[in-house]
């Protein structure tokens, strides 16, 4: 038994240049379970429009399945993706197909960020939901389709359009509380946020009792999953009422 990870072994997945997933997910750590990292080297590439986004997608893609692959030789015991945007991709059989190979090269079983965002709905219980993201207009169109596909109404959305891997994780609080107040409405059960760069683990949580409505980070629904999903029950204060209460 791991001296320290004697409740799981958790390997986690994160590009190279995400400098917010690694501190998120360890602040969520319970006692007895441990991150073990792994990076997806990618280029802190400009990114202007959607064809740019579109080859940093196809940098992650190659270099992914050799990142999860490394990890096997610490012996984890169970994957965590702190990536996001290719597990949106294709409809939810394409995300489905994408995992599948994910969880084949590990070894191991696998938590993502768009499996565990349709399970964080389904444990609130909401059905009309709006999200914002750092990125740009050709991966929202394949978030909402993955959204919809699990049979949820897409209200409305929000890119971020940040102009580089590295400077998601410069984006304010200011610009995501703008986001938040423009995505709000009656017609909003829930305000979702995808992008595992950008930092919003803490200010989803204070805009939950502000709205009062769910509002998920992507980073904190992730984690959430990979704990429930290997029989960690552990509630978690101060990082929204998913961690806390469910």
């Amino acid at each position: 038994m791991d001296h320290l990870g004697y409740r799981m072994k958790f390997g986690v997945l994160g590009p190279s240049t995400n400098t917010i997933v690694q501190p998120d997910f360890d602040d969520m750590r319970p006692v007895g379970v441990t991150n073990h990292y792994s990076r997806i080297e990618i280029p802190d590439m400009k990114v202007d429009d959607n064809d740019d986004f579109l080859r940093l997608v196809q940098a992650f893609s190659s270099n992914t399945m050799h990142a999860a692959e490394v990890l096997k030789s610490c012996e984890m015991q169970y994957l965590v993706m702190g990536m996001s945007a290719v597990t949106f991709w294709n409809g939810r059989k394409g995300a489905e197909e994408y995992l599948r190979g994910i969880r084949e090269r590990a070894g191991v079983e696998v938590s993502c960020g768009s499996f565990a965002l349709e399970a964080a709905l389904h444990a609130y219980g909401v059905k009309r939901l709006a999200f914002l993201s750092p990125y740009f207009p050709v991966a929202n169109a394949e978030v909402r389709r993955f959204f919809e596909d699990c049979g949820f109404t897409v209200v409305r959305d929000i890119c971020l359009r940040r102009p580089s891997p590295v400077l998601i994780a410069h984006t304010t609080d200011q610009m995501c509380r703008a986001a938040i107040r423009e995505l709000d409405g009656d017609d909003v059960d829930a305000i979702v946020q995808v992008g595992t760069n950008l930092s919003m683990v803490r200010l989803a949580a204070a805009a939950e009792l502000y709205l009062d409505k769910p509002v998920i980070a992507i980073n904190a629904a992730t984690y959430w999953h990979a704990l429930r999903q290997v029989g960690i029950p552990d509630k978690i204060q101060g990082l929204g009422r998913l961690l806390s209460h469910y």
